[in-house]
């Protein structure tokens, strides 16, 4: 049986209104993360899914609920370690770096701050990372603006594998790719998978992509959880008309037919 890494339990997100009502993003989530699993979660935009990812990876503070993470909770002042553990993946690869920096301080970042890396071990490891996520080391001078949106995104998953996690969630990471460097981006975020053993909660709007890449699936709607189960079984037995809504607007190819 795989080792359950992270726990999630009642997890509420509310916003408080100046005169209105009290706004629930987030309504008593609970799910399981186990150890080399990827946990997909869908729902249309304002569903909350991006809401419980940044909680769970400590960017919001969550109202009410737990986290546990190796057996440890998770308070609302992480330790070095715990924040270390859990890396995010963003949306947007260009914005989400420094324009300011070179790629090999954008790297050098994290390695300092958690291993204390300096001088020939920092420059050996960034060229490691590089090389990890497919980018040529002479980029390692160039700035972000000098990169291509894919090649920002493996900058952004190369800083996340700096911090050595255990957990890295990826918020929609392939959404403002075009289709061919989604696809590359997919596949070496599963070779980096396969080769580390950490666990993803991927987040994403496309199903198509949550069915290629997720052990396991968690359908929200107005931040609750209307259905989970193995990703097959959600795709192709869906019990909640929600559920079944997503995957009816999957597109399909249908090819002409030709007479000879």
């Amino acid at each position: 049986m795989e080792q359950t890494l992270l726990e999630v339990s009642h997890l509420n997100k509310i916003y408080k209104r100046k005169g209105g009502p009290d706004f629930s993003a987030v309504k008593d989530v609970s799910f399981t993360l186990a150890q080399g699993e990827t946990l997909g979660i869908v729902g249309e935009s304002g569903s909350g899914k991006t809401t419980v990812a940044k909680m769970v990876a400590g960017m919001l503070p969550a109202t009410s609920g737990s986290l546990v993470l190796n057996g440890q909770a998770m308070e609302s002042r992480r330790s070095k370690d715990m924040k270390r553990n859990i890396q995010y993946i963003f949306q947007d690869p260009v914005s989400s770096l420094n324009p300011r920096l070179k790629i090999k301080d954008i790297l050098a970042e994290p390695l300092k701050l958690y291993f204390n890396l300096r001088g020939e071990a920092l420059n050996s490891r960034i060229n490691e990372l590089l090389d990890d996520v497919g980018i040529p080391q002479s980029y390692r001078d160039r700035y972000p603006k000098e990169l291509s949106g894919g090649q920002c995104q493996r900058i952004g998953i190369a800083r996340a594998l700096a911090a050595e996690p255990s957990i890295m969630v990826c918020d929609e990471p392939t959404s403002a790719l075009d289709m061919t460097i989604q696809s590359q981006i997919l596949e070496l975020l599963q070779e980096l998978q396969r080769s580390r053993g950490f666990s993803y909660i991927f987040i994403a709007h496309g199903l198509e992509v949550i069915y290629t890449i997720s052990n396991r699936v968690l359908v929200m709607k107005q931040g609750e959880v209307v259905e989970t189960g193995a990703t097959a079984q959600v795709f192709h037995s869906p019990e909640h008309p929600y559920t079944q809504t997503l995957i009816q607007s999957i597109p399909k190819i249908e090819l002409p037919y030709f007479e000879y």
